[in-house]
């Protein structure tokens, strides 16, 4: 039930894909339009070809025609981060504040720390020929140039961002011993609780949450189920997506959507629908319009919201120096959690994001402050749930967007382009990438899914010590496959 002093807006949908800046996808999209604020001629803040990076003595600009798959997967941890936004090796000091920004250090880190990859690699940009499913959304709607991630650093913590206005403190991507010291403690859980603590409390239906299935033993553990009272066995498959939607009868007011993250256990996450920086992103491409034509075709289209955005910058170049930023001021959960010291008051590298409804005028560019919190801020407004965080609570909302038309627009685009062709054909995985650490990439957060509904299995806390002890002894990506089989068998016991 949507707020009645906004009724416009009954259902939000979000779409969350890995790993681009903003740059990289839209950088050369070329794309004009009107202000969101004041309705005038505006234009994307985009890329001229004259960006550049210096390292040893040569000189890389910008410049479209990226691969639909990298060779090497850019660095995107908090260190990368650092070296990418002010092109220097150093160590961030909290007493000093994160220290001045300049964007030059994106082919410095990635020479480094990337190999098979080419310097140049990370500079280029996709042509909108080359990305036509989004930049058809991001010319009929509205398409946000000043969106940041919430930190500047890796996946785990910016994806906490969305559902808690916080990471808890984390500020790296977590390890299974820290997972599982986490675990033992009391999980995922932030101080004030998450989103869905709040709509399961409100509303008989506040959420539903799918996965995109590509056939990998991953799929089934989406990274929001690391979340305290979220399992794995309440999501559902995108594979009914359409079908749900349809049904006048769907009335979850929030929808989350994560993609197939590919090839997790080989470390290649190819074959996915993330746009992974190593898997085709087209293959992202077809998520997206997927999720777009089926809403769109849906009895709840007039009083939709859909935002697509990704979780954080991925290593590639962008040119527009992220902004300081409201820190959360919650606890933190864990002493381990917080490795850099790092106090969240600095925004991380811009991404792409497109703000879909038939409430928006064609043609809208947004260049006011958005993060992940601003999708909080917005459900505060539209379904009456409270900031849970001084991130969340500061955030600007997308609300504004909503409020141009008297009334839904006709004219919206019922199918969008089809993806472009890119012609790749991936090989399996090595068999010996199984002999490869567990603890590489993101692997553990996908473990850290699995354990927690493999937690919420035991009856006893005997059974609960048993399955930690088990979880303890994985080292190497066989032994997290057999782990996640395991407890896939047992999920599909239960349903």
């Amino acid at each position: 039930m949507p707020n009645p002093d906004f009724p416009l807006i009954s259902n939000v949908f979000v779409l969350m894909l890995e790993n681009h800046s903003f740059d990289h996808l839209l950088g050369f999209s070329g794309i004009t339009g009107n202000d969101a604020e004041t309705g005038k001629p505006t234009t994307l803040d985009g890329l001229t070809g004259n960006e550049t990076n210096t390292y040893q003595g040569t000189v890389y600009k910008t410049q479209p025609g990226a691969s639909f798959s990298m060779a090497a997967d850019p660095g995107h941890e908090f260190s990368d981060t650092l070296l990418q936004l002010t092109g220097s090796k150093q160590t961030y000091n909290p007493a000093n504040g994160y220290p001045a920004i300049n964007n030059n250090g994106f082919v410095q880190d990635y020479a480094g720390g990337a190999p098979g990859g080419q310097p140049q690699d990370i500079m280029n940009c996709f042509s909108p020929e080359q990305l036509p499913v989004l930049n058809a959304l991001a010319r009929e709607f509205a398409v946000c140039d000043r969106w940041f991630s919430s930190l500047p650093g890796p996946t785990c913590p910016n994806r906490f961002f969305i559902h808690a206005g916080s990471s808890g403190g984390l500020d790296h991507s977590p390890d299974t011993a820290q997972i599982l010291a986490w675990e033992t403690i009391s999980g995922m859980n932030f101080q004030h609780g998450t989103i869905f603590d709040q709509l399961r409390t409100k509303y008989d239906d506040g959420f539903r949450i799918y996965r995109d299935n590509k056939g990998f033993v991953t799929d089934i553990f989406p990274n929001v189920a690391q979340l305290r009272g979220i399992n794995s066995i309440q999501t559902h498959s995108m594979t009914n997506f359409a079908a749900d939607v349809t049904d006048p009868a769907y009335d979850s007011c929030y929808t989350f959507i994560e993609p197939s993250y590919g090839d997790v256990i080989g470390n290649t996450y190819k074959n996915g629908s993330s746009m992974h920086p190593m898997d085709d992103a087209t293959h992202g491409e077809a998520l997206i319009k997927t999720v777009y034509e089926a809403i769109r075709n849906s009895p709840h289209w007039p009083k939709s919201l859909l935002i697509i955005v990704w979780d954080e910058h991925g290593g590639f170049y962008d040119h527009v120096p992220p902004p300081a930023a409201t820190a959360p001021a919650d606890q933190v959960l864990h002493g381990s959690m917080n490795r850099f010291g790092f106090d969240f008051k600095q925004y991380g590298v811009r991404v792409p994001a497109v703000v879909i409804s038939p409430l928006i005028p064609k043609n809208i560019i947004d260049h006011r402050i958005y993060d992940h919190t601003s999708v909080l801020k917005t459900l505060h407004g539209l379904f009456l749930t409270e900031p849970m965080t001084e991130r969340d609570r500061n955030a600007n909302s997308l609300e504004d967007l909503l409020l141009k038309l008297d009334a839904p627009r006709t004219d919206t685009p019922i199918t969008l382009p089809n993806p472009a062709s890119s012609d790749l054909l991936f090989a399996a995985a090595a068999a010996d990438n199984l002999l490869l650490p567990a603890n590489q990439g993101s692997l553990p957060l996908f473990l850290h899914a699995a354990l927690r509904a493999d937690l919420d299995t035991a009856t006893n806390a005997e059974d609960e010590n048993i399955i930690r002890a088990e979880f303890s002894r994985i080292r190497t990506r066989g032994d997290a496959e057999a782990y996640l089989q395991k407890v896939q068998r047992k999920i599909n016991n239960q349903v």
